[in-house]
């Protein structure tokens, strides 16, 4: 049988005066690391000592105790207790408590030294987090916590932040699932039941980064550098009951705005206050909008305000602003820093001189009685107006002219008009009304005037003029070419003008349904700018406009031809009503779409070059699962379609999104086909005009209206767990 150990005895514990006991040379901790001396003074100070110390006796040359006891293991607990004796906090003979071990110890003083250092482990980040947020529960201030740590108050918050994480991960970060940084990055939100989700994403995701967390919980919110936020401005929406998300860890520039209804709300109101003003200015009327979309100015012309350069007393201004601003670069042109204040200052100036420099633009109230004015929120989060917009229906009606009072009468002095004119120094007989008609010339009086051409008579007139002008305009191709170009210039850059006697139209294709951003898309950027090169090269008179052109070589005017006519490619996908309207039928849109690639092929479209991208805002938030799941396999593989096929809709939009950021792959109806196979008619049928085959992505029929109910079902869940 064996031997049973013998049970261990503990060192027995007793206090000891403090002036009975001195530092060993068995301590092996030598070197200054962690806290400081006086910081763990003032840590006893508070709570008492919350450790005693491990003694030996001392031994004199003869192996008698002195009555002194030696400190191998608690050395910078004994210095702190010094350092309070000095403050006169702590009494020189106060009662220590410690550990006596033998002088004759079996276990080195030296190893009792180091174990005391090595064997201890260190608290849990997790276990510190919730440590701090008990205290908070307690009633404890940040600030406190803060000054009993010796760490700043925004350390605490973060720590209490940590610990606000949804239980569940905590057990995963405990478990060594999760690492800190990701753990940080779900502090964005706090919704536990969108944080749990979102690592479920995670499972299944190649990308676990913070970036991606941060992005995933954030994707319904608006950000704070979002124009509409700065608008609006934080406190505003603050004090309104907004809530705004803050990333403790991260630079965040401002953090998240919650609730985009009610900062739509906000800033649709201050618009309107603004707008109130602006209609004050006497403009016929005033638009508002947060965002003006791609195609706002289509069919509408502009008044041009006259400049009034900047005053005298401008001048003064601009002269003392511009000194106030030198002054301060100079006093801090050699400082590390500039303040806060001193550099809003400084750009506050900036910005005032530059408007003082610009003058005065003022418009002619007689055409601002027609002309309206747009109210929106620019790039910077500043109010933007619009000026000087004409719509169609208010341009203004021709004045009468000198000969108003003969019915039909020509401007005067117009070389250019066909019909009657009055004899020299001829005068025009004053119509008398009775009873509301006109009194009847007498016999005498019709012989002494001049009556006008009769209306029949100056069109039979007028069609001989026309045929032979088109017969003299068919033998000359490039006026023939200036002409066409002339009428699209005039319906691009002089809207409501239409003067040109060519009945050749274009009219620029507007879009109904456009998604988000397409005013910020790149090819409209592209047409925009090359709109407005052109308009500053064209005369602001549409009347000068035809020497103008004449004025451009071959080269220029074929640019801009095809500036014009770009205008009026019309690609779009109409819905076919099922009666023919005579405008729109399935016929005409598959022979439009089919003309389309035509084009596209002829002038190389390139979508994937221009920049477009499926997101789940253009394409997979608005088809079903499926389709998104087609995508990715199509632009990925099966196996990365795979990674994705158990998520919700939401999610599985957003996770394909990133998937396919680099697949370069376009949805069908952004594809244009190859050439139809040699010997087909290309863009033709067999079948009826209302049986021509429509392509794919045109004929399928959802019955849902394009939206999946298993996704709507899964938004709805979503949208419950996110509440």
């Amino acid at each position: 049988m064996a031997k049973a150990l013998p049970k261990i005895t503990l060192s027995p514990s007793r206090d000891i005066p403090f002036d009975k006991l001195v530092l060993s040379q068995s301590n092996v901790r030598r070197v200054k690391n962690g806290v400081t001396i006086n910081d763990l003074a003032d840590d006893i100070e508070r709570r008492g000592l919350l450790q005693g110390l491990n003694v030996r006796p001392q031994l004199d040359e003869a192996g008698a105790e002195t009555g002194l006891f030696e400190i191998p293991a608690g050395g910078r607990r004994y210095r702190a207790l010094e350092v309070l004796v000095k403050r006169k906090r702590f009494a020189r003979t106060a009662l220590v408590p410690c550990v006596v071990k033998a002088a004759n110890d079996p276990v080195l003083a030296e190893e009792d030294s180091l174990a005391e250092n090595s064997e201890r482990e260190p608290l849990h980040p997790l276990d510190e987090f919730r440590g701090m947020q008990r205290l908070a529960e307690r009633g404890e201030a940040e600030e406190a916590i803060a000054a009993h740590f010796r760490v700043t108050p925004a350390v605490v918050r973060q720590r209490l932040k940590l610990a606000s994480v949804s239980p569940t991960l905590h057990e995963v970060y405990a478990e060594g699932g999760m690492t800190l940084d990701q753990l940080m990055a779900f502090t964005v939100s706090d919704d536990h039941a969108r944080q749990e989700q979102v690592w479920e994403i995670l499972a299944h995701s190649h990308n676990k980064s913070p970036s991606f967390i941060r992005a995933r919980l954030t994707e319904a919110t608006v950000p704070a550098t979002d124009p509409r936020a700065r608008f609006v401005g934080i406190d505003t929406y603050v004090q309104a009951g907004g809530c705004v998300l803050r990333d403790l860890f991260e630079e965040d520039r401002g953090g998240w705005l919650q609730d985009a209804a009610l900062l739509d709300k906000l800033a649709a109101d201050k618009l309107k206050a603004e707008a109130e003003t602006i209609a004050a200015e006497g403009w016929k009327w005033v638009e508002v909008a947060i965002e003006l979309p791609y195609g706002f100015d289509f069919e509408l012309r502009t008044i041009e305000p006259s400049h009034t350069p900047p005053t005298e007393e401008a001048q003064a201004e601009i002269a003392k602003l511009q000194a106030e601003a030198d002054a301060l670069e100079d006093e801090w042109s050699n400082a590390d820093e500039i303040p806060d204040e001193v550099d809003a200052r400084i750009t506050a100036i900036d910005e005032a001189i530059a408007e003082l420099n610009e003058g005065v633009w003022t418009y002619d109230p007689a055409e601002m009685a027609f002309a309206g004015a747009f109210v929106t929120i620019g790039h910077d989060g500043k109010v933007a107006v619009e000026r000087g917009w004409v719509r169609a229906e208010d341009e203004p009606t021709a004045e009468p002219d000198a000969q108003a009072g003969v019915e039909g009468a020509p401007p005067e002095n117009d070389p250019a008009f066909v019909g009657p004119r009055l004899p020299e120094g001829g005068v025009q007989r004053a119509v008398i009304t009775i009873g509301g008609a006109a009194e009847p010339a007498s016999a005498e009086e019709e012989e002494d005037v001049i009556k006008p051409l009769s209306d029949r008579l100056i069109s039979e007139l007028t069609a001989e003029r026309t045929l032979a002008l088109q017969d003299a305009f068919a033998q000359n191709p490039s006026v023939a070419f200036a002409a066409v170009l002339h009428s699209f210039v005039l319906a691009m850059f002089y809207w409501g003008r239409t003067e040109s006697c060519l009945t050749v139209s274009i009219s620029r294709v507007t879009f109904p349904f456009q998604g988000a951003g397409l005013k910020n898309s790149g090819p409209a950027k592209a047409i925009e700018a090359r709109h407005a090169a052109w308009k500053a090269r064209l005369p602001e008179s549409d009347a000068e406009l035809w020497d103008a052109l004449q004025q451009l070589d071959g080269a220029e005017q074929a640019a801009l031809f095809a500036h014009c006519s770009a205008y009026a490619v019309n690609a779009v996908y109409e819905v076919a009503p099922k009666y023919d309207n005579g405008r729109v039928s399935a016929h005409r849109v598959a022979r439009r779409i089919e003309h389309s690639h035509v084009l596209a092929r002829a002038v190389g479209l390139d979508l994937v070059g221009a920049g477009w991208r499926p997101t789940a805002e253009n394409y997979f938030g608005k088809v079903t699962k499926a389709r998104i799941l087609e995508a990715v396999a199509e632009g990925k593989g099966d196996q990365t379609a795979a990674l994705i096929d158990h998520l919700k809709k939401p999610d599985m939009a957003r996770e394909a999104e990133r998937l396919m950021a680099d697949a370069d792959w376009l949805p069908e109806p952004l594809r244009t086909p190859a050439l139809d196979a040699p010997g087909a008619e290309p863009g033709t049928s067999q079948a009826g005009d209302e049986d021509t085959a429509l392509p794919a992505f045109l004929d399928d029929e959802d019955p849902t209206g394009g939206h999946d109910p298993e996704g709507a079902a899964d938004e709805a869940a979503y949208a419950i767990a996110a509440e």
